[in-house]
Order: C-alpha cells, then sequence, then structure tokens
C-alpha cells in the first residue's frame, strides 16, 4: 500500500485525540490458556512515553477468557469463556470479575451460562443494563442483564441464527460479535458463517432482543464478516470480513437500523500470495483512521478515511513482529496501539502518527502466553 495523508473528518461528535499523555494506562489481557487452574488474564501498566509494557499481575480469569469487556465505572470486568462445556455442561461461560480500585486485581463475583458454545465477544449496552454475546460454534447470541452489584443474571434473550455459506468455513452460522448501536436502539450481531449483520429492537430496561424481519446488512457471499466498528460521528461504520480479507465502509441508518455500502476493498497489500483471514477493526478515537489486523500476513492494515465521504484509502501495512494478530487495541488517547499475537505469545506497542495515521514500532514488546484480547484503560490505581 502506498502512502497517503488524511484529511480531518468532519462532524466528528468526539474530541480531538490527546487527553492527558502523561498519564499510565492499565492493559488487562485475556488469552487462550484453557486450564482454569492457571493465571489467564495478565494485568499490565502501559508507559505512554515509551509505550512500555511492565507486569503487574496475572489473575485466574477461567478458562479461555479470549474476549474481556468493563463497565464505564471500571468496576467490573466481564470475561467469556470460550469453552464448549462449562461447568459440566455443553455450552461457554460469562464470568463478573470485581476490579480492585488500589491494584487492578480481579476478584470473581458470579458466573452464567452464555446459552452457546465458544463465546468468542462480549459486549455491554450503553445503559450499562445488560451485557451481549455472540457464540461462535453454536451461532446464537444472548442477552445477559447487569445486576446493581455488578452480577450477571442468567440470560433472558437468545437467539439462534440460520444459514450457511459458500465457504469451507460456512458449514453452519458462525456468530461472532455483538455490538448496541450509538443510540443503544439496535443491537448488530455479525455473523460469519451466514455473511449477515443480523440487527435487533434492544430493550435493556426489560431484557429483550427481538430480531428483525430483514438482516442490517448482507455481506458478499463467502466474505465471512466477523467484526463491525462504529466511527466516533455515529453516521459511518466499519465491517471486516475474515474470510475473504476484505474490509467495508458503511453508512449507518439509524432510523431503520440498516447499513448501505460505500466501499469494499482488500486488507492485503497488492500482490500477496499465501494464506490470510482477517480479525480486527478500529478507528482512531479523532475519527480519521481505520486499523484492521490481518493473520497470515501478520500485519497491521492502516487506512485513511475521507473526510467527505467515509470511504477508505490504503496508507500502510506494518508487521506485527509476531504471529497471528488476533486482536489489537487503541490506547484511549489514540496515541498507541497494541497488538496481540496469538501464536508467537507477543504482545508489541506501536506510536501512531496523529497526522497521518502511521505507525511506528517503539521497540517494546512483552511475552504473554497465547495472548487474545486487550482491554486498555486509564490507570486508576495511583
Amino acid at each position: 500500500m502506498g502512502l497517503a495523508v488524511a484529511t480531518l473528518f468532519a462532524g466528528c461528535t468526539r474530541p480531538a485525540a490527546g487527553g492527558n499523555s502523561a498519564k499510565d494506562y492499565l492493559v488487562y489481557v485475556g488469552t487462550n490458556v484453557a486450564a482454569e487452574q492457571e493465571s489467564t488474564i495478565f494485568l499490565y501498566r502501559l508507559s505512554p512515553a515509551t509505550g512500555a509494557l511492565t507486569r503487574i499481575s496475572a489473575q485466574r480469569g477461567g478458562a479461555n477468557p479470549t474476549y474481556l469487556t468493563m463497565d464505564a465505572g471500571r468496576r467490573f470486568l466481564y470475561a467469556v469463556s470460550e469453552t464448549q462445556t462449562f461447568k459440566g455442561a455443553k455450552g461457554g461461560g460469562v464470568s463478573t470479575f470485581a476490579v480492585d480500585r488500589r491494584t487492578g486485581d480481579l476478584a470473581l463475583l458470579n458466573q452464567q451460562p452464555s446459552n452457546g458454545a465458544s463465546p468468542c465477544y462480549i459486549s455491554l449496552d450503553h445503559s450499562g443494563k445488560v451485557a451481549l454475546v455472540a457464540n461462535y460454534v453454536s451461532g446464537t447470541v444472548s442477552l445477559l442483564p447487569l445486576q446493581p452489584d455488578g452480577k450477571l443474571a442468567p440470560a433472558t434473550a437468545t437467539d439462534q441464527h440460520e444459514g450457511s455459506g459458500p465457504h469451507k468455513n460456512q458449514n453452519g452460522p458462525h456468530a461472532h460479535c455483538i455490538i448496541p448501536d450509538p443510540a443503544n436502539a439496535f443491537a448488530f450481531a455479525v455473523d460469519l458463517g451466514t455473511d449477515k449483520v443480523y440487527v435487533y429492537r434492544l430493550n435493556p430496561a426489560q431484557g429483550q432482543l427481538a430480531l428483525m424481519p430483514e438482516p442490517a446488512f448482507v455481506a458478499r457471499p463467502g466474505a465471512g464478516p466477523r467484526h463491525l466498528t462504529f466511527h466516533p460521528n455515529g453516521k459511518l461504520a466499519y465491517l471486516i470480513n475474515e474470510l475473504n480479507s476484505t474490509v467495508t465502509a458503511l453508512v449507518y441508518d439509524p432510523t431503520a437500523g440498516k447499513f448501505r455500502e460505500l466501499q469494499t476493498l482488500s486488507a492485503l497489500p497488492a500482490g500477496f500470495v499465501g494464506d490470510n483471514s482477517c480479525a480486527d477493526i478500529h478507528v482512531s478515537p479523532n475519527g480519521r483512521f481505520l486499523y484492521a489486523s490481518n493473520r497470515g500476513h501478520n500485519s497491521i492494515a492502516v487506512f485513511a478515511i475521507d473526510a467527505s465521504s467515509g470511504t477508505l484509502t490504503p496508507v500502510q501495512d506494518v508487521d506485527t513482529q509476531g504471529k497471528t494478530p488476533r486482536n489489537f487495541a487503541l490506547d484511549p488517547s489514540g496515541r498507541l496501539l497494541l497488538v496481540a499475537n496469538q501464536n508467537s505469545n507477543n504482545v508489541v506497542t506501536y506510536r501512531i502518527d496523529q497526522q497521518t495515521g502511521l505507525l511506528t514500532p517503539t521497540g517494546q514488546t512483552a511475552e504473554v502466553p497465547s495472548p487474545m484480547f486487550l482491554q486498555v484503560v486509564e490507570d486508576f490505581t495511583r
């Protein structure tokens, strides 16, 4: 991909990246470590000045805590157990941990079944009343109410996706992501197996998910949509497609809960030959740049977001200095990007140029067993 410089995205509702760059961050790392008796969630302190990661502690996070999320108050951390058996029953589980405000350590509060096999994604609605879970192997999505003390109540809504696609990995539904829209009116479930983004009416107060008659978006056959992320202005969204290694830019209709395709383009550089599957996708806090991870090519693809249209222009491909970048994250200021390389057991940090979006390695890395997910928050322990 050639170099280009993005223009500032007009209409962005969030402030431009900046913040207090002197304040450290905490990074919770979810892993693919299966044995429940071992430490499976790791806590690091991230220096914004150097990009260095310093291990603080190792936590008992249960089996395969491959995806995490925190509440807005940073009081509770929620983790999936990406398993097909949980407490002797078929399916996976979800755990709630209380966060120690002095140390950042985790204490298990409770667990619930995820109502499906191999949960791989969890998010909270914007009111903080419910958790939304995507179960990959079973192709189901579930809603679990959150109690005032942070504990998870049993699921009050579960939906089974149906269908398949032309790719060998699309022999059935595979729910891979579920998130609320900016207005908290809809929930969108991205299904790799059916090439669809399902849309639900979201009612957190009643603990309800109501499937709408038509999908919010249908990807190209065999694309294998994986993760969806909204632009800070709430008018655009971006979809990463695992199986055909593409990124799709979308316009969002908040009234209908549907998306219109603007553009689909490759996440890989021209001329690449070999196996690849895309994984994660994020928009910079200032709304000017999009980042996507490639597993196989082992890179982060960088795109500039056009200021007037929301379309994408490739600007850079950066080696992740490891194998199989499953997940990556930006710090809250948008000045650092961290990559979790699942199959080389390392997390690597990069500096983000605020004007061009380009990534530069900081030279800092941390050794972590099978890192899968990175939750970056401001350091509340100091």
